[in-house]
């Protein structure tokens, strides 16, 4: 049986340090629910037990700033694949901070590495899940991959943007992404 708190603690914070690889999901009012695994080292900082600023780069689709212009639940979920069995799931609220917005200099100064940066997520944690995690299987980390890291450093800001605005634009589901306007 799971456990449920308001925030997190000592040892939830640790766990999250120690791990390679997170998912998260979001789900417009209407439409494709999304769920994406995400790493990169130095992409997600506690701030403390109720805030994260998880920074995301530019990539394929943009489902998540979308979804949170309709809606703003996040659910956040660690597994555990190596030691002890254990999921965290983080059930949150999260508003977009884009370069457009007048307080992306304050959150984007959070992340040492700046580059190919999308947008910064501030998400603020309601419920804390805790459970045995022992179906989940256990798996040996070899290493970030590098692919998008070595093109976000062999091209320039204005290729990211022609990027994002050719594929960031509009989600999966048609609704307007809001990435450059209003």
């Amino acid at each position: 049986m799971g456990k449920i708190t308001d925030k997190l603690s000592k040892v939830d914070i640790e766990f999250i340090k120690k791990q390679k690889l997170f998912f998260v999901s979001t789900a417009p009012k209407n439409g494709k629910i999304n769920l994406s695994p995400k790493g990169l080292d130095d992409t997600f900082k506690i701030i403390d037990e109720n805030k994260i600023l998880w920074l995301n780069y530019f990539g394929s689709g943009n489902e998540t700033a979308t979804h949170l212009l309709e809606d703003d639940r996040m659910t956040i979920m660690f597994c555990a694949f190596e030691g002890d069995a254990n999921i965290l799931r983080l059930y949150c609220k999260a508003k977009v901070i884009q370069e457009k917005d007048n307080s992306w200099n304050e959150y984007i100064s959070q992340f040492p590495i700046q580059r190919a940066a999308r947008q910064v997520f501030e998400v603020t944690i309601e419920n804390v899940n805790n459970s045995c995690g022992m179906g989940v299987p256990l798996y040996d980390f070899v290493a970030q991959r590098n692919e998008l890291t070595n093109y976000f450093d062999n091209s320039t800001k204005e290729e990211h943007i022609a990027y994002m605005k050719k594929k960031n634009q509009i989600s999966f589901d048609g609704k307007p992404t809001k990435l450059f306007e209003d």
